[in-house]
């Protein structure tokens, strides 16, 4: 299938190191879809925290710029290529992409796509992509928090940490979570103890919560905070750290805050302590493709019945569209949203 002539492709380019007004809107020909291959027709993309660092160029294993930024998205199959089932046009899909997501069209391998049910619209699926993975994935794959148990999520307000207490509570585990207080009336209603992440004493604070320590730390800050999640573990207890966001606005290697994180994680898990540290990476096992493909939309697929469900709620904190990427950079950055800054094409 091909797309009408009349259409037009409108993405946002990182053109390098820039303040959010230094993004591009480039306008070209829509692509077309080769061997294995769908045009998605971009209903929902995000800002998440990955662009944030990729800007200031501190992911991990960006690419060189410039590039179009966009780690997930969601929207309708447009066209297929050969090889593809043509009856996916019109369907309703996520893929995540890692980058080119920021565009109304986006080429990706139709094995990439997870669809979304019916009664899930875009925005609310788009929530859920890369946020949704991420928390699914560490909760039930890598800590395996089972009912009764307690676990730590710093910055339960966050597009990660909203959707984790979420996951959590559903789990039957009690949940405390670190916010500004501004946040901590919602955390409540969620069933969440919350605490001031600038309290002084946190450690102390959640220690008092949990005198036995709990049973998960899921860490996206790093740096030196980290030492206290390790040691705020109750025996048996697993840390899942999956970010460095101290270091975010540090110069010199991005490389190295994650290297010294890995080393601290093999460290720890050489101690004969009974307790575990993970780092936790979304794309971990990409090169056994089928295997992790499978996995990917086995478990996208349980985060979107659980939000069909009602076990768990989008957090939408602000719709723009695609070409007003610059202000949603700057809102998610400015930390006094909860939940994704969703843009729309």
């Amino acid at each position: 299938m091909r797309a009408t002539e009349t259409e037009e492709l409108v993405e946002v380019v990182l053109p390098g190191k820039v303040e959010p007004e230094g993004l591009r809107v480039r306008r070209g020909t829509v692509p077309v879809a080769g061997p294995g291959q769908v045009v998605i027709r971009m209903e929902a993309t995000g800002v998440s925290f990955a662009e944030q660092q990729m800007r200031r160029g501190r992911y991990f294993d960006q690419p060189p710029f410039p590039f179009v930024p966009g780690y997930d998205l969601v929207g309708t199959v447009a066209t297929t290529g050969p090889g593809v089932d043509p009856g996916l046009a019109g369907t309703r899909v996520a893929a995540l992409v890692k980058v080119g997501g920021w565009a109304t069209h986006v080429v990706v391998d139709a094995a990439d796509t997870v669809p979304v049910p019916e009664g899930v619209d875009a925005e609310r699926a788009e929530t859920m992509v890369i946020n949704g993975i991420t928390a699914w994935q560490m909760l039930h794959r890598t800590a395996r928090v089972r009912a009764g148990q307690t676990v730590l999520v710093l910055g339960a307000n966050g597009g990660v940490g909203s959707v984790l207490v979420q996951l959590a509570r559903a789990a039957g585990a009690e949940v405390i979570g670190t916010a500004s207080a501004r946040h901590h009336e919602d955390l409540r209603a969620q069933g969440v103890t919350p605490l001031d992440y600038r309290t002084k004493d946190l450690a102390a604070r959640v220690r008092a919560l949990a005198p036995g320590g709990v049973d998960a730390v899921f860490d996206h800050v790093g740096g030196p905070g980290i030492l206290d999640s390790w040691r705020l573990l109750a025996p048996g207890g697993t840390l899942v750290a999956y970010g460095t966001a101290s270091t975010r606005d540090d110069e010199g290697s991005k490389q190295l805050p994650v290297l010294k994180l890995l080393a601290r994680v093999w460290l720890w898990n050489a101690l004969p302590n009974g307790r575990s540290a993970h780092f936790y990476n979304v794309w971990a096992g990409h090169r056994r493709i089928d295997r992790f493909r499978a996995r990917l939309r086995t478990d996208l697929t349980e985060v979107f019945e659980a939000l069909r469900r009602g076990d768990i709620s989008a957090r939408v904190a602000a719709r723009l569209p695609l070409t007003e990427a610059a202000e949603a950079m700057r809102l998610a950055e400015s930390g006094t949203v909860a939940g994704k800054v969703i843009l729309h094409g």
